[in-house]
């Protein structure tokens, strides 16, 4: 077992190369092209360290990780203090860095604060639900019960940053942790802000203190072992089919009205993250066309539970959109033909093609890799998000790439008093779904459906 100063070490060492990565990806990546990589960096130097660390000091390298395993009894608040000074005395060590080693030439100082056209309201938002997203993850991966032993936690909170970052990285910069506000500030020279950023971001952390409680009841004191098979009840289950829609459709919402080049990649970090933390509370399908090939492949409990999934995740997608519209200006968005406003958009034809195809490859992989005796113990949210990737990329330009009925009903839904038409929503729904009974066709082709997990 490490000693407190090796542990102390340890979140200097990780919080350091975290916030200096940060720093030279600003610093150094000036043009758009070479940036749109800078949330996968910053995501990938937290996920290593992790590995590297997490079993020396619990690898938190940021304060409001530390303020969330305090609230959910995970550390003592005394070494929540502790941790979170070591931590931001390393943020601002490593911005000294950055600007001694990178700042002399020619760049813009690095600075906090909104982006352009946004306000501070903007930035709470966003600081806010994110540092959530971070914190939730964090708990659900790294200390849930049922949860031990895993391998996948580094890959799941590294992550986030690739969802958030993309997402919100034009509103607020993409902080989620008062280290990284405070190297940026002190280093740069201005003060006042940091302060600002470090509340939204410990309020985040409360809130997902807050949930993981409501999805995890056998964490809480006297309830369950590590190991244990316990059951969660309906109620616990949508509540964890809600939060995970919720931050998928969040993500997608942000990056397309931020115009991010990397939308499907953010989207799919989204997904990947919310499987690993949510898997198995609820399942994770997070998607109506995946619970309905779940249940037309026979897979235990669906039956029952198919309608309720479905409706609260129509509603985790629209109060996700309508978050969105309070935070970005109005904006809202949807999925359809070619308009006047778009004339050269691919019509229902290919349209269809695309959302049938891809959500086949989403549902049937779900299918192949979590329903049958033998499913993948580590790497199968990694399996199932990627599937957004592909997707994304491939088709993202001829229909969207919604693969999706939730985020493709709901957004149209949100979008209707500025011009959304819900028969384009209901179409792209009905053509996912489709998507989803055939690969349950196909499944059942290839696989034994007595074979389940």
């Amino acid at each position: 077992m490490a000693t407190a100063g090796q542990k102390y070490i340890a979140e200097f060492i990780g919080t350091y190369l975290l916030v200096f990565t940060v720093g030279c990806n600003v610093l150094t990546s000036p043009e758009k092209t070479a940036a749109n990589w800078a949330a996968t960096s910053i995501a990938c130097v937290l996920m290593v360290s992790i590995y590297a660390l997490g079993g020396v000091s619990g690898a938190n390298f940021n304060p409001a990780v530390s303020f969330t395993l305090g609230l959910s009894g995970n550390m003592p608040f005394g070494e929540v203090l502790v941790y979170a000074v070591v931590q931001i005395l390393a943020g601002v060590v490593a911005g000294i860095s950055f600007h001694g080693s990178f700042g002399g030439h020619g760049q813009k100082p690095f600075l906090l604060g909104p982006g352009e056209g946004f306000n501070w309201f903007h930035v709470l938002m966003v600081e806010a639900l994110y540092t959530c997203m971070l914190c939730f993850v964090v708990l659900n991966v790294a200390k849930a019960r049922k949860n031990a032993g895993n391998e996948f936690y580094g890959i799941a909170i590294g992550f986030v940053i690739v969802a958030g970052g993309y997402a919100v990285g034009g509103i607020s910069g993409g902080a989620f942790n008062p280290a990284v506000a405070f190297g940026i500030e002190i280093s740069s020279g201005s003060f006042g802000w940091g302060y600002l950023y470090t509340i939204f971001e410990l309020l985040g952390a409360a809130m997902a203190a807050a949930l993981f409680y409501g999805v995890r009841p056998d964490d809480q004191q006297g309830q369950g072992r590590e190991g244990e098979d316990f059951e969660y009840k309906l109620p616990t289950r949508l509540l964890a089919e809600f939060i995970g829609t919720f931050f998928l459709c969040l993500t997608v919402g942000f990056c397309v009205l931020q115009k991010s080049p990397a939308t499907p990649w953010s989207a799919a970090a989204a997904l990947m993250c919310m499987i690993f933390s949510l898997g198995n509370v609820s399942g994770a399908n997070f998607n109506p066309a995946v619970t309905l090939a779940l249940l037309l492949r026979g897979a235990d409990g669906m039956q029952a539970n198919a309608a309720p999934y479905m409706a609260v995740q129509l509603m985790g997608s629209i109060v996700a959109g309508l978050v969105v519209r309070i935070t970005h200006h109005s904006g809202t968005y949807g999925f359809g033909p070619p308009t006047p406003a778009a004339p050269n958009s691919f019509g229902w034809g290919p349209i269809a093609a695309a959302e049938i195809a891809f959500t086949f490859v989403l549902c049937f992989v779900v299918l192949c890799v979590c329903t049958t005796s033998t499913p993948l113990k580590e790497f199968y949210g990694l399996a199932i998000g990627s599937c957004v990737t592909v997707g994304g990329f491939a088709v993202g330009a001829v229909s969207g790439g919604a693969l999706n009925p939730a985020v493709a009903l709901g957004a149209t839904l949100v979008h209707m008093d500025h011009g959304g038409k819900l028969v384009n929503g209901l179409s792209f729904a009905s053509l996912e779904l489709l998507g989803g009974a055939l690969a349950a066709v196909a499944f059942r082709a290839t696989h034994d459906v007595k074979d389940k997990s």
